[in-house]
């Protein structure tokens, strides 16, 4: 990889982002400014000084799925299926990929691929998360950066060429406008709109819930995660899919001391990561869930090489022909009909596992 002269990877400088970026168009430079402070990354992509695409560490498909899910108003393909297969198929990295930070990149190549969007939709698209990412890395104020000649990106199509400019400006008249904002909001105006550091904290807004029992809703804190890998050494690991807390705690409670880790999830979008980096010996999936039906989930999780052969048990009070035929066209590896006992759970659990 080739760098410019104005590479530099120091422990740590002082940084004045909106002068960097001005250098970088004056010299109409093509390649990728790779920013690093601290825990998170920014990563901006330039042709001829103009911007292709910008991404950074923090949260990338946590951001494009909130950008995906604003689009889906007016583009009615965008459904909450599609949105979760891009999750399932550009988050995790494969090996050759792990080094590059473009798989939201990739995934937007796919969606106008398959016609999901088209090339003026992607620019829109491209715009406004490279907006959210500008506006992040403008308040960097320490930190080490270099300047790649060249990246894999330039494997991929060009949907826009955005000058840096004005979009710099944009974002520093917003910053401008959120604080004069603060400096005559109360308390409970501000309480109202989202935090900065949620932007800048890579695990904000994903810290679990508590229920008291010293299990999880959602994804997990680091100290679980590591509990639960330990206990994956000699236990099963269950993952539980569903939107109801009652029945998460109701499966906790009774799997509780079987030699069973129970991972509870009660949003099937935004946890669906956490149940490919966990990897569950079987998963219990509610079939009647809003954005996205266990139908749908099943089907994408069995399109992933990690799942292909993990077990699905569908959880339902629907208990007809039909409902029991779908879940088999999916791949589902059982059936378990609400409200059901322990010994009805732990059954069909065992029998899975075993």
């Amino acid at each position: 990889m080739n760098t410019t002269s104005m590479s530099s990877y120091e422990p740590s400088q002082r940084l004045h982002p909106p002068s960097l970026l001005a250098q970088l168009a004056n010299r109409q430079l093509n390649g990728c400014l790779k920013v690093l402070s601290g825990a998170a990354s920014w990563s901006i992509y330039l042709e001829q000084g103009r911007l292709i695409y910008a991404t950074s560490s923090i949260d990338p498909f946590g951001r494009l799925d909130r950008h995906l899910r604003r689009l889906s108003i007016r583009i009615p393909s965008l459904v909450s299926a599609v949105r979760v297969q891009v999750r399932l198929l550009f988050e995790t990295p494969s090996p050759e990929d792990e080094a590059t930070q473009n798989g939201d990149y990739r995934a937007i190549c796919w969606l106008v691929e398959q016609h999901h969007l088209s090339s003026d939709q992607a620019t829109i698209l491209i715009e406004e998360l490279s907006k959210e990412v500008l506006d992040t890395f403008l308040q960097v104020q320490e930190g080490s950066y270099e300047f790649a000649e060249w990246d894999q990106l330039n494997e991929f199509p060009r949907f826009c060429r955005l000058d840096l400019v004005p979009l710099v400006e944009a974002c520093q008249n917003q910053s401008r406008r959120r604080q004069a904002f603060n400096q005559v909001a109360t308390p409970a105006d501000r309480a109202e709109l989202p935090s900065r550091s949620a932007f800048l904290q890579p695990d904000l807004g994903r810290r679990a819930e508590n229920n008291g029992n010293g299990s999880t809703l959602g994804t997990t804190t680091p100290t679980a995660r590591n509990q639960q890998s330990s206990a994956a050494k000699t236990n099963y690991t269950i993952a539980c899919i569903d939107d109801s807390p009652t029945v998460l705690n109701a499966i906790n409670s009774f799997l509780n001391d079987k030699g069973v880790a129970v991972i509870m999830i009660n949003d099937p979008v935004k946890a669906l990561m956490q149940i490919i980096r966990s990897k569950p010996d079987l998963i219990l999936l509610d079939v009647t869930m809003p954005n996205l039906d266990g139908y749908e989930l099943c089907s994408l999780l069995r399109k992933h090489p990690h799942f292909k052969n993990t077990p699905v048990v569908m959880v339902t009070s629907n208990t007809g022909f039909i409902d029991r035929a779908k879940a088999k066209l999916v791949g589902a590896s059982g059936y378990l009909t609400k409200p059901f006992t322990q010994p009805d759970l732990i059954k069909m659990v065992f029998k899975h596992l075993s």
